[in-house]
């Protein structure tokens, strides 16, 4: 006999499958449409650079720290990123305390990956003598509730983050404080394929049923940064194609609202 949880969940499925077939959603989005979104920044006094994203009712804060240290041997001229994500036990009954959870994991990858391999931050910047010491660039990401699509939130308050990061030149006598070079702003984009449609933003409810997601990060030029795919469900060749462009455009939406609205204040 089912659980009454395993029924509820079941008819919560087959109603997000026929809003869908509608063209519809539970929220009355349509398939390219966020949540309500707001980026606010410097929200953590004793970080060198913070932001909090709410992204309908989920919240993600970063805060950024810069310390000094040794360079790694293969890059003696660069500095370190090194990016962490919590799930916080406060944000879903979901999370439990304890060391990170693979899920936590993963999702710190697919941030920190777009962070590299977008070139966002300029990390030979970063060095203060080669071979000897650099600075290293702490970002961590705490979960303070989720309703879905954690990882776009973590993503987007990432980056604002270090936008507003100010190296702290003056702790360590190095001369005055300085905006932390940035040279790119990545934006991840993800989707969730329910049935035969994509979707942009999935609700927890639509991330409870979907077949699969699939995470983009692009650059300002529409280049993939980074991808990352979770769930069973294969994606055809035509689907994902369609979900490139879906998250470049996505991306460059938001990166013109939110992330060069920034640049220009800071």
């Amino acid at each position: 006999m089912k659980k009454m949880s395993e029924i509820i969940a079941t008819l919560k499925k087959d109603y997000i499958y026929n809003l869908m077939i509608k063209e519809k959603r539970q929220d009355g989005r349509g398939f390219k449409d966020f949540r309500d979104l707001k980026v606010e920044t410097n929200v953590i006094s004793k970080a060198e650079g913070s932001a909090k994203v709410t992204l309908g009712n989920t919240q993600v804060l970063v805060g950024v720290k810069l310390q000094t240290g040794t360079p790694f041997p293969d890059s003696q001229d660069e500095g370190v990123i090194i990016t962490n994500l919590e799930l916080n036990p406060i944000a879903s009954p979901e999370f439990e305390p304890g060391p990170p959870r693979e899920e936590a994991i993963e999702m710190a990858r697919v941030v920190d990956r777009g962070i590299r391999e977008s070139g966002a931050i300029d990390i030979k910047k970063l060095c203060i003598t080669v071979g000897e010491s650099v600075w290293i660039a702490f970002i961590d990401v705490h979960i303070l509730n989720d309703d879905g699509n954690i990882i776009d939130a973590s993503c987007l308050a990432a980056i604002a983050a270090l936008m507003t990061t100010v190296v702290p030149n003056e702790q360590q006598g190095l001369g005055e404080n300085v905006p932390l070079a940035m040279k790119e702003m990545p934006v991840g984009i993800t989707l969730a394929k329910i049935g035969s449609k994509l979707m942009v933003d999935p609700s927890l409810d639509e991330e409870a049923v979907c077949e699969t997601k699939l995470t983009i990060v692009s650059s300002s030029d529409g280049s993939v940064a980074g991808m990352q795919k979770m769930g069973p469900a294969p994606l055809t060749e035509e689907e994902l194609f369609e979900a490139i462009d879906m998250a470049v455009e996505k991306a460059a939406e938001l990166r013109a609202l939110y992330l060069e609205v920034l640049a220009k204040n800071e």
